[in-house]
């Protein structure tokens, strides 16, 4: 058992948020950020038998953002 997942975590352009985990399966959405919390933790529960989750779940937030210079 890990002590921790990693979920990379994107926002889209129409507000919502996907989230992936790294080394596992595991790929949720939320349309806000405390209902991304709330689908992480069913399907880290859900993805895993009981007493085999990792302690901790990390949310890694990616954002990306162009700047017109012109």
């Amino acid at each position: 058992m890990a002590d921790e997942l990693l979920f990379e975590v994107t926002q889209e352009e129409d507000g919502t948020y996907s989230a992936c985990a790294i080394g596992e399966s595991i790929f949720t959405q939320g349309d806000s950020w405390e209902e991304l919390r709330a689908m992480t933790l069913d399907a880290v529960k859900c993805h895993f038998d009981e007493g085999a989750a990792p302690k901790n779940i990390r949310l890694h937030l990616l954002r990306e953002e162009i700047l017109s210079a012109a």
